[in-house]
C-alpha cells in the first residue's frame, strides 16, 4: 500500500483552479451529467425489474423456473462480463460516441424485448441491454470524476447513489405495478420512448469532456476476463438454484474456471501494466484508501442483493403477502435511500467519509443481525421498519463509498477504478445472492425432513440466511475506519489527505 505522506501537496495553480472550479459547474458540464444521471438510471433500473415477472414469463413461454431466471442471470452475466473492457473504452474513445453506443445497445435491447416472440429472442434481448448498462456506469462515475472539482464530489456522488441504489430497489414495485395491470411487455414498452428520448438528446447535446488516448488492446486479457468475471457469476448465479446432480457442473466447475482464469489476468495485468497496457490497471489497490472502499463495497453490496432477493421470498412465502404489496412494502425504504443521498454527499463535502460510513457500517450489521429474528409470526411493520432502517444504513455507505475510492487515484486511473467499481457491484451482487439463497434453500429442505411445514421450513431458511449475511457484514465495521478523505494529487496512489 502506499503512504499518503509520500506524496507531494497539489500546487499552488492546481489549488487554484480547484478553488475556482468547485464553486459550481458550468452549464455545459451539468448537461453533461445529468443526461448521464437520467439516462443510467432508466439502464440499471432493468437489472432488477424481470424479478417478478418471472411467474408471468413461464406460463407466457412455458418454461421453468431454472430457465427462467436466466433473464436476471443472463444480463447480470453480461455486465460482469462487459464492465472489465469499459475501462480501456473510457480512455480510448471520447465521451458523445460512447453514451451514444450504450443508449443505442440499450434502446436496441429494449425494443427486441418488447415485440420478442419467445423466450430465446427476450433472452437476447437482455443481453443487448446489458452490454450498453455495462458501459453507461462506468462512463458516469469517470465523468463525474473528470469534471466536478473534489469540494463538491460528495454532493454529486449523492446523485449517483440515487442511481446505483434506488433504481435497482424499486425495479421489483414498478414491475409489480405494470404486472397487476397489463402485460409484461409493457415493462419494456413503456421504458422504450424514454431510453429513445435520451438517446435522441445525449446524440443532440451531449459534449466530449475527455481526452482519448492511444492505448493497446490486450485481446488475451479479454478472453482472461470473460471466462474470469463470466464464471464467477455464472457459477454464483446457479450455486442457489442447482440440484445436487447438477451442482458440480453449473456451479463449481464454472467456480473454479474463474478462479483460475482470474488469477492467469491479474497476473497478466501486473506485467502489461509495466508499459501502461493493462486492460484493467490493477495500481488502483495501490491506494489504501480505495483498497478498503472496495472490501466495503464488496460487502455492501452482497447485503443489498442478497436482501432484495431475499425478502421477498419471505414476505410472500412465510407471511403470505402478494407480489404487488411485497413490491410496494420495498418502496419506501428505496424512496428514502434516495432522499437521504444528496444530504450524506453534502455531509460528505462538509465532513469526510469517516463518520458516515462507521455509522452506516454500524447500522446495516446491526439491522442484519435483527433480521435474523425474523419468524412466521413477525409482523408486516417490523418487516417494513427493518427494510427502511437497512435502506438508511446502506445510504450512509454507498455515496462516501464511490466518493472517497476514486478521488484517492489519479486521474490517469479514474477509468479502471469506475470499472472496477462496476465489477464489484456485479460479482457482489451475485455472491450476496447465491450465498442466501443456498444456505436459505439447504436449511429449507433439512427442516422439511425433520418434518416441518413449508412456511416454518422457510422461517429457518430465512433465519439462517440472515445469520451468514450478519456475520459477512461485521468485516465492514473495522474497514471503515481506514477509509480517508483524500484530494487530486497529480502522481499516482493516494493523494494527500484534506484538510
Amino acid at each position: 500500500m502506499s503512504d499518503t505522506t509520500q506524496l507531494a501537496a497539489p500546487t499552488q495553480d492546481a489549488a487554484a483552479h480547484d478553488a475556482a472550479a468547485g464553486t459550481a459547474i458550468d452549464a455545459r458540464n451539468k448537461l453533461v451529467i445529468s443526461l448521464l444521471l437520467v439516462s443510467t438510471f432508466v439502464v440499471i433500473l432493468n437489472e432488477t425489474i424481470m424479478g417478478v415477472a418471472l411467474p408471468k414469463l413461464i406460463l407466457a413461454f412455458h418454461i421453468d423456473a431454472s430457465a427462467a431466471q436466466w433473464l436476471s442471470a443472463g444480463f447480470m452475466l453480461t455486465m460482469a462480463v462487459v464492465i472489465p473492457i469499459t475501462g480501456f473504452l473510457l480512455q480510448r474513445f471520447n465521451t458523445r460516441p460512447l453514451f451514444i453506443a450504450a443508449m443505442t445497445f440499450f434502446s436496441l435491447g429494449t425494443l427486441i424485448a418488447a415485440i420478442a416472440p419467445g423466450f430465446e429472442v427476450l433472452l437476447v434481448a437482455r443481453i443487448v441491454q446489458a452490454c450498453g448498462t455495462a458501459i453507461m456506469f462506468p462512463l458516469l462515475l469517470t465523468t463525474v470524476m473528470t469534471l466536478v472539482a473534489p469540494a463538491s464530489r460528495g454532493r454529486t456522488m449523492g446523485n449517483i447513489s440515487i442511481v446505483i441504489s434506488v433504481a435497482p430497489a424499486i425495479g421489483p414495485t414498478i414491475s409489480g405495478v405494470i404486472l397487476s395491470i397489463l402485460d409484461w411487455r409493457f415493462m419494456f414498452i413503456l421504458v422504450l420512448p424514454i431510453a429513445v428520448a435520451a438517446l435522441i438528446v445525449g446524440a443532440v447535446r451531449m459534449k466530449n469532456v475527455t481526452t482519448p488516448s492511444r492505448t493497446h488492446f490486450d485481446v488475451f486479457s479479454v478472453i482472461l476476463s470473460a471466462f474470469g468475471f463470466g464464471g464467477l457469476v455464472y457459477g454464483l448465479s446457479n450455486l442457489g438454484a442447482a440440484t445436487p446432480d447438477t451442482i458440480v457442473v453449473e456451479a463449481f466447475v464454472p467456480l473454479a474456471v474463474g478462479v483460475v482464469a482470474l488469477i492467469v489476468f491479474v497476473l497478466r495485468q501486473i506485467a502489461l501494466e509495466r508499459v501502461d497496457s493493462a486492460l484493467l490497471d490493477l495500481r488502483t489497490f495501490a491506494s489504501r484508501t480505495f483498497t478498503f472502499s472496495i472490501i466495503m463495497f464488496t460487502v455492501s453490496m452482497m447485503a443489498f442483493f442478497g436482501t432484495i432477493i431475499v425478502l421477498p421470498i419471505y414476505m410472500q412465502t412465510v407471511l403470505g403477502i402478494q407480489p404487488l404489496s411485497t413490491g410496494l412494502l420495498l418502496l419506501p425504504g428505496g424512496l428514502i435511500m434516495g432522499l437521504l443521498s444528496p444530504v450524506i454527499g453534502r455531509i460528505y463535502d462538509r465532513s469526510g467519509p469517516t463518520a458516515l460510513l462507521v455509522t452506516g457500517a454500524v447500522i446495516t450489521s446491526g439491522v442484519l443481525w435483527g433480521m435474523t429474528m425474523l419468524t412466521a409470526e413477525s409482523s408486516f411493520w417490523w418487516v417494513l421498519a427493518a427494510h427502511v432502517s437497512l435502506s438508511i444504513g446502506l445510504a450512509l455507505l454507498f455515496t462516501p463509498l464511490f466518493t472517497a475510492s476514486l478521488a484517492s487515484l489519479k486521474p490517469s486511473l479514474y477509468s479502471h477504478g469506475s470499472a472496477i467499481v462496476g465489477t464489484i457491484q456485479q460479482v457482489a451482487g451475485a455472491a450476496g445472492t447465491a450465498l442466501l439463497v443456498t444456505v436459505l434453500t439447504a436449511e429449507k429442505t433439512h427442516a422439511l425432513a425433520q418434518g416441518a411445514s413449508t412456511v416454518e421450513a422457510t422461517a429457518t431458511g430465512i433465519h439462517s440466511a440472515f445469520l451468514y449475511a450478519a456475520i459477512i457484514s461485521l468485516l465492514a465495521i473495522p474497514a471503515a475506519f481506514f477509509v480517508r478523505r483524500t484530494i487530486d494529487a497529480p502522481t499516482g496512489g493516494d493523494a494527500p489527505p484534506a484538510h
